[in-house]
């Protein structure tokens, strides 16, 4: 069992949060979610040790093991891939190295043949003889194949050492499992077996995520950092968001009876609680959900931007002919037709083919054979995924940045107006647009996208750089959009709930494409 008490923690005259008092439990796991910069990864630190509290404690039960992802791609350089896994249990490698010292020996002591008698004791209590082949079925099922696993790690890529770590921090089956961003440069497949390890780990997990799909799936509890504090809530990611945005709109209505707020309030939780027992998840999660008391859901104090993009006009049946396009070393003939109400997900391990597709069918790239027509009647903007162009040698305030995509001269205030449902609302539109973070700055190109009225949207990445805030209204906007959509993204919940169709660049060559969800997609392979 881990719990914290009275934890609080203060860097100068800033607060980050206090007084958090938290029992976290066997069989469960929690989501540790809040805004930027309100301590997230912070909170995760304080309990594993690496940095001090201000003031209460953290109680570890100290027959319990502990274990962190560590992002620390280059401390294990000249280890083998097998050993950096095993060395998530530093107890197990210990023994080990000492047996191995003492085996080598050509004639031991009798105080040697005692210690050697301990320690093969309590190497079968650590299942120890079965270390190597667990930790070569959690590097399996992360895509890292027997051919890597005695390799030294300084001789991966590193999107191959970050799942190394992640198996590191899985090994030898931890009391705490604590998690910073684990499916961070994961492929769908192995975010998927992650999510199904997590579903059937039965001790604790405490996870810092931005995706929304893996925190829905594998979460009992959500922890939400929030006026500074640390408060904690039965359910997934979805049903805390759509939790606290009920109670937000209840609270705003004042003339609403207490009585049917009451009602309101019970029908959502018992709506939820049905779905959750036909979840995927391996938990008690609707059991969890029936015992929720109205007084625990509140209204969250975090801002969300508004995305709503709206043509100016309808598209018509001509929307997009491809016809065997090719770029060298890339693609090849390359043919599809895209028709109406469709929202087309681009797939690829290669993030330079969707690149070069995009810059293509927008006009930046010449460089290509075959051909392609967009219809008369179509109006495209596109999102790029390096968008300095934009932003690097711009000296404008946010106001006039964005004045310079509106058709006619409009008003300050009509411009105002568009920035603050991006939430640069008074002091903030006055921002120089070349200081801007990777965040603010997609926020700003989402503005100027749904000030154009295009009816196609064309968006490369569109997640990257937001907080789960913007990309929870991004994807509720890209659901409203009544236009077309070609888009790649990283994001198995924007994938899953926008596109109706994948196009999906294989490995070998051969481009699949399916009229599907992404889901049934994942669900061919």
């Amino acid at each position: 069992m881990l719990k914290t008490i009275n934890l609080g923690l203060q860097y100068g005259g800033r607060k980050l949060f206090d007084n958090v008092n938290i029992t976290f439990t066997k069989g469960n796991c929690y989501g540790i979610i809040g805004a930027n910069g309100a301590g997230k990864s912070t909170f995760l630190k304080l309990l594993s040790g690496d940095i001090q509290s201000t003031n209460g404690e953290v109680i570890l039960d100290k027959n319990e093991r502990m274990s962190v992802l560590r992002q620390n791609q280059n401390a294990y350089d000249d280890s083998t891939v097998m050993r950096t896994v095993l060395l998530g249990h530093k107890r197990l490698v210990e023994i080990m190295d000492e047996k191995e010292e003492l085996y080598q020996l050509t004639d031991f002591t009798e105080e040697q043949g005692l210690r050697l008698a301990d320690l093969e004791g309590e190497f079968m209590e650590l299942n120890g003889w079965e270390a190597e082949s667990d930790a070569a079925s959690l590097l399996n099922g992360l895509g890292i194949s027997d051919e890597y696993h005695y390799m030294l790690m300084k001789d991966l890529d590193m999107k191959m050492r970050v799942k190394v770590l992640l198996a590191q921090a899985l090994f030898g089956n931890p009391d705490i499992l604590l998690l910073d961003e684990p499916t961070n440069n994961l492929d769908a497949k192995s975010a998927r077996w992650l999510e199904n390890f997590l579903m059937n780990f039965e001790n604790t997990v405490l996870v810092v995520s931005h995706d929304r799909h893996f925190l829905n799936n594998v979460c009992t509890h959500i922890c939400d950092v929030d006026y500074g504090k640390i408060k904690l809530y039965v359910g997934n990611y979805e049903f805390w968001y759509e939790s606290s945005q009920l109670a937000l709109k209840q609270m705003r209505d004042e003339n609403k009876k207490a009585e049917q707020k009451i009602k309101e309030l019970q029908e959502f939780i018992a709506r939820f609680s049905a779905n959750a027992s036909k979840s995927r998840q391996a938990t008690s999660r609707k059991k969890l959900l029936d015992k929720i008391v109205l007084e625990d859901i509140e209204p969250s104090s975090r801002k969300y931007p508004f995305v709503g993009f709206k043509p100016n006009r309808e598209v018509g049946n001509d929307i997009l002919t491809v016809e065997n396009l090719s770029k060298e070393g890339l693609f090849t003939n390359l043919s599809f037709t895209v028709r109406k109400n469709e929202k087309i997900a681009f797939l690829s391990d290669n993030t330079l083919i969707t690149t070069a597709l995009f810059n293509i069918l927008s006009g930046k790239d010449t460089d290509y054979t075959g051909k392609f027509k967009w219809g008369v009647t179509t109006t495209v903007d596109y999102l790029m995924q390096d968008n300095k162009e934009y932003f690097e040698n711009c000296n404008l305030n946010l106001i006039d940045w964005l004045r310079q995509f509106s058709k006619d001269e409009q008003a300050e205030s009509f411009i105002r107006g568009w920035l603050g449902r991006m939430l640069f609302s008074g002091e903030e539109s006055l921002k120089k647009a070349n200081v801007l973070s990777g965040g603010e700055k997609v926020r700003c190109i989402l503005a100027k996208m749904m000030l154009s009225g295009a009816n196609v949207l064309v968006m490369e990445d569109p997640t990257n750089h937001l907080d789960l805030e913007s990309i929870t209204a991004l994807n509720e906007g890209m659901n409203r959009f009544t236009g077309n959509i070609l888009f790649t993204s990283h994001d198995a919940e924007l994938l899953q709930t926008v596109a109706n169709r994948i196009i999906s660049f294989e490995k070998d060559g051969r481009i699949i494409d399916k009229l599907m969800t992404y889901e049934e997609f994942l669900d061919l392979e």
